[in-house]
Formats: C-alpha cells, structure tokens, sequence
C-alpha cells in the first residue's frame, strides 16, 4: 500500500511517527512523508536544512518532502507564526507532490491546521483522510492561556470542528478523546482508539538493575512545556529539599525548560538536575538510573483526557510510575498497579506519594513488574501495527493481513 503521511514534525525531531513510518516501510508500504523543517525542540531550525536544502530525503526508506517554515522560537507570537507558516507553505506543496498514493494519514500533533494539506489532497485525489489524533484542538491553544471566550477560540473552534470532521476515520491515542470530540466538536462515529507503542529501545530493556544504594532517583523525561506541568515537581521537590536521599532527574527541552530552570534557582534547590534534549539512543542510560518516573499534566479537564506518549515508554521498561495527573493517564496507573498518582498540580500532593514510595520499597518490584505486564498487554508494538494494518483493511484500503 502506498501510504501518505502528513505531520509538521519528522526526523531528526523525536516523535513516534518516526518509528510508525519506518515500521510501515519494514512491512512492505511505501510510505511518503509531507513535513516541515526540523526544529523542536529548540525553536531553531536545523542548519542543515535551511536556504532549502535537504527539502527531499530519503530517511530508512521513507520519502520524505519538506514544506519551508519558520522556527516557533520563544513566545507564542513566534509559535503561531510557526504553525502558519508550514499550513500555507504545505498546502501549497500539495498541488506539486506526486500523488500516487493509496490514502492519506495525518498524525496529528499540535497545531491541527497540519492537517490542512491532507484536506486539499483528499479534494484532489479522492482518496480516503484519516486524522490520527494526539492533541485536541482547539482546547490545546485553550491550556495555554487562550480564552474560551475570545474571537481566536471561537474561529479555532470552527476550524477545528471543519477540519475533523472532513476526515473518512478519526485515530485517537487516548480512549477519553471521544468525549471530546462527541460532546465538543459534535462529530459522533468513525472513531477508533489506537494507542500509540513505546520505541524498541524502551521494549528490548527487560530488565534493569535497580539503584544501589538508599538513594531514590525519579526521572520525568520529555517535553517540558506549559502543558506539562514541570513545576509541580519542582515545587514538591521543594518540599522535600531536607530529603537529601531523593534526587530529581529531569531530561527534555521546550518552552517551559528554562522557566523552570529559574524557578529552581529561585528556590535554591540541589537536589533537581536539569540534562538537557538527549537522543533517544541516550535515553536508557537515564532510564537505567531510575526508581520511578515522574509524569504531570496541568489541571485541565479536557487536557487530562491526553495519555503522554512518555507513559508508553515508562511502562515498557517496567519500572514504577508516579503522577500527579488527572485522567487518561491516572486510570491507567491505577489499572496497571504500577505507582502512586495523585490529582494534577498538587505538588504537596506529589511530595507525599513520593515520601510514601520512598519508605514502601518491598513494593517497588511490584510495580515495576505490574507496569512491563500492563504494557505488554494494551500497548506493545506487534499488538499496535497489527490493529493498524487490520484497520486499514476494513477500511477498504487494502495491505497485509498481518504485521510481520
């Protein structure tokens, strides 16, 4: 089958469609990939793809096309002229690429107007849109500041309603999405629930030695921006600065990154350790040297609705789970057994969890056990391109029966 891909972020910017796209291709797809230039998360654009170079590539057998745009920088001035820019310079695109494809899918990550493209070739072609759904516009924009109430949230609503709705199949990577769109966006069928796999890295790590020692060692690893919530675990690391055996590892950049930087220097604590973006061939040396991982969202009803891709990740490598977080993302914490939880931005809340786990170690192999079983049940990568590939079929759009 030959396969469309439409998303503003590809490689080298890290993303699961990246492996999505190369496990398609290993399957026997062709797979063609219409994305921006890369920069996320950094705001700057790769050097090496500026003044329209590299504008097509060919990355572990995927074609890839990128649309010019400018970098989302800092502030959301910079970010909005950033999603702009790729949905004009992409649709534009659209009218030139080869269109020889079977069906077009759009992972859809933050903004929804990438989408935008793939609605123009689907007028185009007359083939089938699929919207893979990760972030749910327009309450995404709301999260950050937005008001519900203002003109922009009013017109992103319309748009985002226009845009969902002109897809033949909607994927959403978390069950609660459907809520959303039906009580939201009033868009009721075509909706199926395709939760996205942790990279082979992260599936291969069967076992990992525990740390030695009475230290405790949390790691949050990801983007850290306002939806996040970062600062929830500063302020309970703040809470439990005289707890000198806890260290906080915390690995990842975004908008929020040196805010948070400075909010720890504010409270003088040593006892948070800020890495930096790290490849994620670098990631299970970080994952090696944890306890626990740390994973928050902000107190948002509809935000808490998303489960972070970073909750696959941890679960695969089979190590206990803390969170202050509402939701998607508490169910299935709570369902796996594999950590504590406590509601979304209540860092005192996440300071006594943490003093819990920290005390309760006979427990910490449970956990860790609970969560690689839990993975491996809902979320591995052979039950993934299975359900993708049989979707497809029943779509009517052809492939292979089986994922091999």
């Amino acid at each position: 089958m030959k396969i469309l891909v439409v998303c503003q972020y590809f490689y080298p910017e890290q993303f699961r469609v990246n492996d999505i796209c190369f496990q398609l291709v290993e399957a026997g797809h062709q797979i063609s990939v219409l994305t921006g230039l890369p920069n996320y998360p950094s705001g700057i654009v790769d050097k090496k793809y500026t003044w329209f170079k590299n504008g097509r590539e060919k990355i572990n057998g995927v074609n890839v096309i990128r649309s010019w745009l400018i970098g989302r920088g800092n502030g959301i001035k910079r970010l909005g002229l950033n999603y702009i820019s790729f949905a004009v310079s992409s649709i534009i695109s659209s009218f030139f690429i080869k269109k020889d494809f079977d069906v077009i899918l759009v992972y859809q990550l933050s903004p929804v107007t990438m989408a935008l493209p793939a609605i123009i070739l689907k007028k185009l072609t007359n083939k089938p849109l699929i919207i893979y759904c990760h972030d749910l516009w327009p309450e995404s924009i709301a999260s950050a500041g937005i008001s519900p109430t203002s003109k922009l949230y009013i017109i992103l609503l319309r748009l985002s309603k226009w845009i969902y709705k002109s897809a033949d199949e909607i994927f959403t990577s978390s069950k609660l999405f459907k809520e959303y769109f039906n009580n939201t966006l009033d868009i009721h069928g075509n909706i199926t629930y395709l939760p996205v796999y942790a990279e082979a890295l992260f599936e291969e790590i069967h076992t990992i030695a525990p740390s030695s020692g009475d230290g405790i060692n949390l790691v949050f690893a990801g983007n850290i921006g306002e939806m996040q919530s970062v600062e929830t675990i500063i302020y309970a690391a703040n809470e439990l600065k005289d707890y000198s055996h806890i260290k906080w590892h915390i690995i990842g950049d975004g908008s929020s990154r040196h805010k948070c930087e400075a909010l720890t220097s504010q409270l003088e604590l040593k006892n948070i350790i800020f890495y930096g973006q790290h490849p994620i061939s670098h990631m299970p040396r970080f994952y090696q040297m944890a306890d626990a991982f740390l994973v928050t969202l902000k107190a948002n009803k509809v935000i808490s609705y998303t489960l972070p891709n970073k909750v696959q990740s941890y679960l695969a490598v089979g190590k206990p789970i803390i969170g202050a977080i509402d939701g998607e993302t508490q169910v299935v914490i709570n369902e796996a057994e594999c950590g504590l939880c406590c509601p979304a931005e209540d860092y005192k809340g996440l300071a006594d969890i943490i003093k819990k786990f920290s005390v309760e170690r006979d427990k910490h192999d449970i956990y860790g056990r609970n969560a690689k079983k839990y993975y491996e049940n809902n979320f591995s990568k052979k039950i993934y391109m299975e359900k993708l590939i049989k979707l497809l079929n029943k779509l009517g759009w052809g492939g292979d029966d089986q994922y091999v």
